[in-house]
């Protein structure tokens, strides 16, 4: 079954894939993203907030966007 996939790590990208019937979005997230806490995505299916445990439907977009930006810090700010 096809399902539109936007990883927006990074450069981000969307393509819709092939996923087997019955798959999970912790699955998705597990086969795209290897060795990532889900705890640092925003993971949303059709532009709503998805349970681990969520089936994948025909034609499902799904989005994964980081919510913590790697080597990002706190801004300090001089004022002179």
């Amino acid at each position: 079954m096809r399902i539109l996939f936007i990883n927006n790590e990074g450069g981000g990208f969307a393509n819709h894939i092939d996923v087997a019937p019955g798959t999970t979005v912790q699955a998705l997230f597990n086969k795209h993203l290897p060795g990532r806490s889900a705890e640092d995505f925003l993971i949303r299916v059709n532009r709503q907030p998805a349970a681990a445990d969520q089936v994948l439907v025909e034609g499902d977009r799904v989005s994964i966007t980081a919510t913590k930006i790697a080597g990002a810090g706190r801004r300090i700010v001089v004022h002179q």
